[in-house]
């Protein structure tokens, strides 16, 4: 009988694991870019509301064809730490080309 209550117990605690949502302070999906000579590089769920200076992007080299697969606006900017006049917003589902660069990108 106990051994019954135990695995009953583990049972429910894995199952409110996993059913508990992801952070909502986290954009829902993954958020796809380039470095480099085109090297595939991605943010999956990203945090909403905080600049995200993109791994790979340099001073020289800044990222480029992002691809917002998530379910939130991406505002992406050409300077890291989300600053500078160049941005652009990026809704859910938006792919650009090669010729827009970015460095960094912040999630609504």
């Amino acid at each position: 009988m106990r051994l019954r209550n135990a695995v009953v117990a583990a049972a429910s605690a894995v199952a409110l694991v996993l059913t508990v949502p992801l952070s909502a302070n986290a954009a829902t999906g993954v958020f796809l870019y380039k470095v480099g000579r085109g090297v595939p590089a991605e943010l999956a769920y990203p945090e909403s509301e905080k600049c995200i200076d993109l791994e790979g992007a340099t001073d020289a080299d800044p990222a480029f064809a992002p691809q917002n697969l998530t379910k939130s606006t991406a505002t992406v900017f050409l300077e890291f730490g989300c600053n500078g006049d160049v941005f652009y917003v990026l809704d859910p589902g938006t792919k650009r080309g090669d010729r827009l660069k970015l460095r960094s990108v912040i999630f609504s």
